[in-house]
């Protein structure tokens, strides 16, 4: 017979999983706890929570229950610009450090069925041949057993592929039916680890990590152990190592013994002596390194949110921000459409917001839902369809800041700039307090080498940036939180001449 799962069951069973694993799950994915919970008890014959409660004690249930309720999905060379990081400035400084010892050690958690640590390894392997003779060692944890046993056999369909350069794609991989195997080359170079991070360290975590990859791992963890493990990550990392956290993720009001680095348009971290004290935020940038072409070939606005296109603070910012946003946003909405739009996005499953907006047809023009649409076009790079639902917002006659905005983004990747500043004009027009437009307007104003009008730009919006909306800045900031915000545009600041 199928027990049936009640709301104070689903309760319960999210203060078990949070006990449990230490996975944090809000009000929007009660659903798909709900459901993993009544496929759980039909799976093992409990009559009900209390009597799976006691089953689910064992490491296997455990580890069922880890990969059912968090998102495995991934691909090889997500992120470029962590790697463009990694290849150009952390991974030869590193090497240099360890010149003496010749031993390099990088750490992949969350590693899924492996894509991040084989894509580590073919970078190591094609642009850094002096780490032949050296001991080279690059390890990656997950808690999924059934991706770990992928990620060893290293074969992966297309979709995997979708990011890799198609000379890398020919270099290390050959065709088998509609698998791609990884060259044995690289596969030797990972050690695969089962592990579950919200358990107590394991003898591996002891001794010292040259780059940790921690990306889109602490989302899911309660804010209790997520500090817990942001504190093992710095005494696992030698003094200088380096961190890397999903776009979305932060160790701030945890920054003590970390640097915010900012190179190649991404932010990551560096691990400092945290001596005495709490440390500052944000920390002084590492410093951007020199590219060529000047302020004529800095990239678009729209280029860093491009890059930021697939990250999950888009509509979602840090916990302490969340509690001061408006309890409901867009409530005139079709509010279950919207609603699932929204928790899509922030799991960066964008194509399937967009589907969810377009599945439902009562929403129609809703202000809301237009806007969304206009957000999650242009994150992907479909500018159209984004100019499209810009337009329709914009016919209505009534301000619409926002929309002028994103036609600002839109009209600079176009190639029109000069529309591009009418739109951002016009949004500043319709509120002179929107910070993201003052800020685009000021990078405009510097590439078509108005230094003077870019200043004023940059100086309102580093002003506005530390009182605007936080759920305005977390919808329009392209995935940069307030603080990445504030960073960007002095550094933009100090390309204009202001140091102060």
């Amino acid at each position: 017979m199928r027990a049936v799962v009640s709301s104070g069951d689903t309760e319960r069973f999210r203060g078990l999983v949070r006990s449990w694993l230490g996975l944090e799950h809000d009000d929007t994915r009660l659903g798909n706890l709900a459901g993993v919970l009544q496929d759980r008890l039909r799976a093992t014959g409990s009559p009900d929570l209390d009597a799976y409660a006691r089953f689910a004690g064992s490491g296997d249930e455990l580890r069922l229950l880890a990969e059912r309720l968090t998102v495995g999905e991934t691909f090889f060379f997500r992120n470029p610009d962590h790697f463009r990081a990694l290849a150009e400035h952390v991974l030869p400084t590193s090497i240099r450090r360890n010149a003496a010892n010749r031993r390099l050690r990088l750490l992949s958690l969350g590693c899924a069925t492996g894509e991040e640590p084989h894509s580590i390894a073919i970078l190591l392997r094609e642009q850094f041949p002096e780490l032949e003779h050296w001991e080279v060692e690059l390890v990656g944890v997950d808690v999924n057993r059934a991706s770990l046993a992928r990620a060893r056999a290293g074969r992966y369909g297309a979709w995997a592929l979708r990011a890799t350069p198609a000379e890398q794609l020919a270099r290390w991989f050959t065709v088998e039916g509609r698998d791609h195997v990884l060259d044995a080359r690289v596969r030797r170079m990972v050690t695969f680890v089962e592990h579950n991070l919200a358990a107590p360290a394991a003898a591996w975590w002891f001794g010292r990590w040259d780059v940790v990859m921690c990306r889109n791992v602490l989302m899911y963890f309660t804010p209790a152990l997520a500090a817990e493990l942001v504190a093992r990550l710095r005494q696992s990392l030698w003094p200088d190592g380096y961190l890397f956290l999903g776009h979305a993720e932060t160790v701030r009001d945890r920054a003590e013994g970390f640097r915010l680095c900012h190179t190649h348009d991404t932010f990551y971290y560096q691990a400092t002596d945290a001596g005495g004290g709490a440390a500052s935020w944000p920390p002084p940038l590492a410093p951007e390194p020199a590219t060529a072409g000047g302020t004529g070939g800095m990239p678009s606005w729209f280029d860093e949110i491009e890059r930021a296109s697939r990250r999950i603070e888009a509509l979602a910012s840090d916990h302490r921000d969340r509690a001061q946003a408006p309890a409901s946003v867009g409530a005139h909405a079709g509010p279950t459409a919207y609603a699932r739009a929204r928790a899509l996005f922030e799991q960066e499953r964008v194509d399937e917001a967009l589907a969810a907006l377009d599945g439902d047809p009562t929403l129609g023009d809703d202000r809301d839902a237009l806007l969304l649409r206009a957000v999650l076009c242009t994150n992907r790079g479909r500018l159209v369809e984004a100019e499209t639902a810009c337009a329709r917002l914009l016919a209505r006659g009534v301000p619409e800041a926002g929309a002028h905005y994103l036609m600002a983004l839109c009209r600079e990747t176009a190639g029109d700039p000069a529309a591009a500043v009418e739109h951002d004009r016009a949004a500043i027009a319709d509120d002179a307090g929107f910070a993201m437009a003052h800020l685009h307007l000021g990078r405009l104003r510097r590439r078509l080498d108005d230094v003077d009008g870019a200043r004023a730009s940059l100086r309102q919006a580093l002003h506005l940036l530390e009182v605007d909306d936080v759920h305005r800045i977390a919808l329009f900031g392209g995935g940069f939180r307030r603080d990445a915000l504030v960073a960007l545009c002095r550094r933009e600041l100090a390309a204009c001449g202001d140091l102060r």
